[in-house]
């Protein structure tokens, strides 16, 4: 029986036509299990996952398999994307039971949904040393016909062992953690894993790991030499510098059609997994951006642009919002879309452009991919070649972008990766900050005005009958939002407002706060969950993230809007809620920054602010002077309110300016500016000199 076929999942539908009697995850899944008595199989994938494709094709599309699999267990298929709720349990269990994680996700549970035995990827048949999938099948099987209560006994265990312990509240008055020096000795660690030779950290496989790099790039933006460290790996700039060139570089980094790969196989960076993510997008876009503006640099403007202009744009969906991901695969192989070989550049370049192409992008003639072909790359900076051929850099950097232009014309003919047009609520709110900050970092109105219609066109679509979505499509079920998309809509709200100054922003900011954030908080203890209090009671247990994956986890970008969210709307409760989260995972956090570097962001915040711009006297003429002050460098931990110059004092002056203090009333009416630290502020100051020096290096 076909029950795939009319979901909004492309990962399902990817299924629809397998011998395998898939049920969706559902009601009538876990009552036929009982029905049956037989244990439910959980496969969890999503749609640009090389393997998950490579099991479908392999093992889930073979009639023999699947008439063990149909007589055996009840199977249930699960989009990652599209239920990552589900997903986080079942990846908890998997690396418990395992030592490791990935997609796809192989997981046999009780018919209530506790599990008892899991793995990953399985191929139809032994191999390598790795058991196949019949096998796997009728061990199942056999233990849940002759050892049942042995299986119930491990399930009950690993279920115990999955509900998340609760975060450690503050003990009475002991200091916060950002009276310990969280940041600096985070970051200290942090430091000590950059691999010096190629970037980022570890050796491989190598991801971008974007919200260590932010915490970084937070910490160089701070630093009076930021520029001079720049080129030593072992300080924050540098670290952050060598990173994003490296990636630049790379192979990670699609070379003609902009934007980024999931990540790279390599410690080089050169050979990546071919899926394009638009977490990744939005993450790098704006890592970019701001890395522009604390170090100058030419390259981190234009990867930035080209992030946006292209690696976003591919994902943009005719009707609203950015799609999910694009395939590692097509036409059945993995970056067959993405790889060249020297017949395939001189056929579209000619044949002098094409040699000289080559040694540009890294071709050699036994490629460094599969079949021959060669991932393009920059192994040598663009100022060295052209040094070597008696040119000019800037000529070579002509000839190079006329170059892409034509390469993504030719490559525009092939077939093109599968595109997964889910709309994630957090990761468009992200892709709606990257846009914001390229648009005012980077002088780009077109981008400032697209990240606001996201942020619209969000709410427009994942907030029916008021409450918050994962995601919107037609045909998806009603999936409550994660926190993380909670908090990264809030995030995004937040630099709404911070680029227009437009008080309407904040009221939807504090329903996001006031409405929808509450649901989703441990009333036994400090901190978030997950998912909200009333969630799928068929979850095993109610899952909370700590530490940061592809994105910062949801404890993270919670504690961030938390942060933002108690200054902009004048919520002490909130900050304070904030500050127990860091408390609790201080000591975590600088044992394994790597995998904390969003909570980390916050650390640094919590410990430099928080700071509020207030502006008066309106945002024209010397009021946009000020305020250009205020954005001319990166400061994260400063936030702007506005008050209108005609407004005396104590009159209600709206929500942006309910947190503004009294002593901004003798500056109203002239553009001014007060700059206050936690509760103490200066003198309001007219000029933007005078803001300059109370805003000092931070």
């Amino acid at each position: 029986m076909n029950r795939l076929a009319a979901s909004a999942s492309a990962y399902l539908r990817e299924h629809a036509d397998n011998p395998v009697d898939w049920y969706p995850w559902g009601e009538e899944a876990f009552a036929q299990a009982l029905r049956l008595d037989r244990p439910l199989l959980v496969s969890i994938g999503y749609a640009a996952c090389h393997w998950c494709h490579v099991m479908a094709r392999e093992t889930f599309a073979d009639p023999g398999i699947a008439a063990r699999q149909n007589a055996l267990v009840v199977s249930v298929k699960v989009d990652r994307e599209e239920r990552p709720d589900v997903d986080a349990v079942y990846m908890d269990a998997v690396q418990q039971m395992t030592g490791r994680g990935g997609w796809p996700m192989t997981v046999f549970c009780l018919p209530d949904g506790r599990p008892f035995h899991a793995g990953t990827y399985y191929p139809p048949r032994d191999r390598g040393g790795m058991a196949g999938f019949p096998r796997v099948l009728e061990a199942v099987a056999a233990a849940w016909s002759e050892r049942r209560a042995d299986l119930r006994a491990a399930a009950e265990q690993l279920t115990s062992a999955l509900a998340p312990a609760p975060l450690p509240a503050r003990p009475g008055p002991a200091a916060p953690a950002a009276a310990r020096g969280v940041p600096e000795r985070a970051a200290a660690r942090l430091l000590e894993g950059v691999d010096p030779l190629h970037g980022g950290f570890g050796d491989q496989p190598k991801f971008p790991n974007a919200p260590a790099l932010l915490f970084l790039l937070g910490r160089a933006a701070a630093e009076p030499d930021a520029g001079a460290t720049s080129s030593a790996p072992r300080t924050a700039a540098g670290a952050v510098r060598q990173a994003l060139g490296a990636m630049a570089h790379g192979g990670i980094h699609d070379q003609v059609g902009g934007g980024f790969h999931r990540y790279a196989v390599d410690r080089a960076w050169r050979i990546p997994h071919f899926e394009k993510m638009l977490v990744d997008q939005a993450q790098l876009a704006s890592l970019y951006a701001r890395a522009h503006r604390v170090f100058g640099g030419d390259e981190e403007r234009r990867v930035a642009l080209d992030t946006i202009d292209h690696g976003l744009a591919e994902l943009a969906v005719p009707d609203g919002g950015f799609a999910a991901s694009t395939d590692a695969d097509s036409e059945g192989q993995e970056g067959r879309y993405f790889v060249w070989t020297q017949e395939q550049l001189d056929r579209a370049l000619g044949r002098e452009d094409g040699s000289l192409a080559s040694r540009v992008f890294g071709v050699e003639a036994a490629g460094t991919f599969e079949g021959g072909t060669t991932v393009l790359h920059l192994p040598r900076p663009l100022a060295e070649v052209a040094a070597g051929l008696g040119g000019s850099e800037p000529e070579l950097r002509a000839a190079v972008d006329r170059w892409r232009a034509r390469l993504r014309e030719v490559r525009a003919r092939r077939v093109a990766p599968r595109r997964d047009d889910t709309r994630l609520t957090g990761w468009n709110a992200l892709a709606a900050i990257a846009l914001l900050d390229t648009g005012l970092i980077l002088d780009r109105p077109d981008h400032l005005r697209m990240g606001l219609e996201t942020l619209e066109c969000l709410l427009d679509r994942a907030r029916p009958g008021g409450r918050l979505r994962h995601l919107w499509h037609p045909k998806a079920p009603p999936v409550d939002a994660t926190l993380a998309d909670v908090g990264a809509l809030g995030l995004g709200l937040a630099a709404a407002h911070q680029a227009t100054l437009d008080p309407r922003w904040l009221d939807d900011l504090a329903w996001v706060a006031e409405a929808v954030l509450p649901r989703y908080r441990d009333r036994a203890g400090v901190g978030w969950f997950d998912v909200p209090e009333d969630h799928d009671a068929r979850l095993p247990v109610r899952p909370r993230s700590l530490e940061d994956g592809a994105v910062s986890s949801g404890t993270a970008l919670a504690t961030l809007f938390a942060q933002r969210a108690g200054v902009l709307l004048g919520r002490p409760g909130l900050m304070d809620a904030a500050g127990a989260v860091l408390d609790a995972l201080a000591a975590t956090a600088m044992r394994v920054p790597l995998a904390f570097g969003g909570l980390l962001q916050a650390h640094d915040q919590a410990a430099a602010g928080p700071v509020t711009v207030t502006l008066a006297g309106g945002l024209a003429g010397d009021g946009a002077a000020l305020l250009a002050v205020v954005r001319e460098r990166y400061r994260p931990q400063v936030l702007c309110l506005t008050v209108p110059a005609a407004v005396p004092a104590g009159a209600a002056v709206g929500a942006s300016a309910a947190a503004a203090p009294a002593e901004v009333a003798p500056a109203l009416g002239v553009a001014s500016a007060l700059v206050c630290r936690g509760t103490v502020c200066g003198l309001p100051v007219t000029g933007p000199e005078a803001l300059r020096v109370q805003l000092g290096a931070r």
